[in-house]
C-alpha cells in the first residue's frame, strides 16, 4: 500500500484541497492481489488503490469514455512484418500507466482509507492524473501516450484512422 501510495505521489496524480462547494468527493478503495511466479509460488503481495469510478456521474463528472485497442487486423500485419524481416518482438508494460494520464476535467476523491490525514481530516484530493477506476483514465492515458509517441517521431496509419467506426451503445431497461 506504500509504495502504491509513493507512486501516486512521486507522480504528482493529487493535491490536498478543500472540496469546492458545487463538488462531490468520489471515494477510493484498495484492491488487493497475489501475484504468483509460473510454479504458483507467491512472488509478491500487491496493492492498488482505485477510484470508485462507477460514483462518477455523465456530464457532471467527466464528458467522454473510451478504451481504445489494437484492431487485430493491424496485430496480425505486424507479426506478420515482424516474421518475414526476423525482427525481435518485445512486450511491454507500463508501470502505473493509468497515473500518467492527465485530466482534464475537475475531479476530487475522498483521503485515501487507513492513510487519512488527522490534521487535515476534512480535505479531499483534487486529482491532476488519473487514477484506476475513473471512468475518463482509459481516454486521459490513451491521450498521454499518443502525445508522447508523437513526439518521437511516429504517425498515426492512416488506414486504421479510416478504419475506426463510432460506435453507439444504446442501453435497454
Amino acid at each position: 500500500m506504500e509504495a502504491e501510495l509513493e507512486s501516486i505521489e512521486e507522480n504528482n496524480t493529487w493535491m490536498l484541497s478543500e472540496l469546492p462547494k458545487n463538488q462531490q468527493a468520489i471515494g477510493l478503495k484498495w484492491v488487493f492481489k497475489v501475484k504468483r511466479d509460473p510454479s504458483g509460488s507467491i512472488v509478491k503481495y500487491k496493492a492498488r488503490l482505485f477510484a470508485k469510478g462507477y460514483a462518477q456521474i455523465e456530464g457532471v463528472d467527466y464528458e467522454e469514455v473510451f478504451a481504445p485497442v489494437a484492431r487485430m487486423e493491424t496485430v496480425k500485419v505486424l507479426l506478420a512484418l515482424a516474421a518475414h524481416g526476423n525482427w525481435e518482438i518485445h512486450h511491454m508494460d507500463v508501470k502505473s500507466a493509468f497515473l500518467n494520464g492527465v485530466l482534464l476535467e475537475e475531479v476530487y476523491v475522498k483521503q485515501t482509507p487507513g492513510f487519512i490525514n488527522k490534521e487535515c481530516a476534512g480535505k479531499v484530493f483534487k486529482l491532476n492524473k488519473a487514477l484506476y477506476g475513473l471512468k475518463q483514465a482509459p481516454r486521459a492515458w490513451n491521450a498521454k501516450l499518443n502525445h508522447e509517441l508523437i513526439s518521437l517521431g511516429f504517425v498515426k496509419c492512416k488506414v486504421e484512422l479510416l478504419c475506426t467506426k463510432e460506435v453507439t451503445v444504446i442501453h435497454s431497461c
